[in-house]
């Protein structure tokens, strides 16, 4: 059995790299492409392991990519937050869905992601949505079957309980 900091290593060392991922400067023409990785690592850590990861990790990395990505202060943070509390509350059920049914609640989760910081953007400045601004919610749910395996793997393989 492994300790709690070292748990606590595996987790916050896949929030680092998803937010590197987050920021990762792509060519322009993938840039829309880029799939919601925070979105993908707060939903599996917080469904496997409710316990450990919270809406307080959810809501902190949502500063931590507001600050990264230069948007306003909060916004990620409140998105992020409500993801968590949702699926903290429904992990039991959401554990028995399958891979098919995860991967639309994911994609089902990245679109009312997309569209709040739309929404909560345009209230505050003169923005243009643009159609390639929902490109991440289809490139998400393309990779959640993978990272789900990968992800499982890691915690089984490194003992995260």
């Amino acid at each position: 059995m492994m300790s709690p900091a070292r748990n606590y290593r595996i987790i916050y060392t896949s929030f680092f790299i998803g937010l590197i991922c987050a920021i990762f400067p792509l060519p322009i023409i993938l840039n829309a492409f880029r799939p919601e990785w925070m979105i993908l690592i707060i939903f599996y850590w917080v469904l496997a392991l409710p316990q450990r990861v919270s809406i307080v990790h959810a809501f902190v990395l949502g500063l931590l990519q507001d600050l990264l990505l230069g948007s306003t202060l909060g916004t990620h943070a409140l998105i992020f937050s409500i993801l968590a509390y949702v699926v903290s509350i429904n992990y039991q059920r959401i554990r028995h869905f399958t891979l098919v049914q995860t991967t639309l609640l994911v994609g089902v989760f990245v679109l009312v992601s997309k569209l709040s910081l739309y929404l909560l953007a345009s209230s505050l400045q003169d923005i243009v949505l643009h159609r390639d601004y929902f490109w991440a919610i289809f490139t998400s749910m393309l990779i959640w079957p993978w990272f789900f395996l990968f992800m499982r793997f890691i915690r089984i393989y490194f003992k995260v309980v």
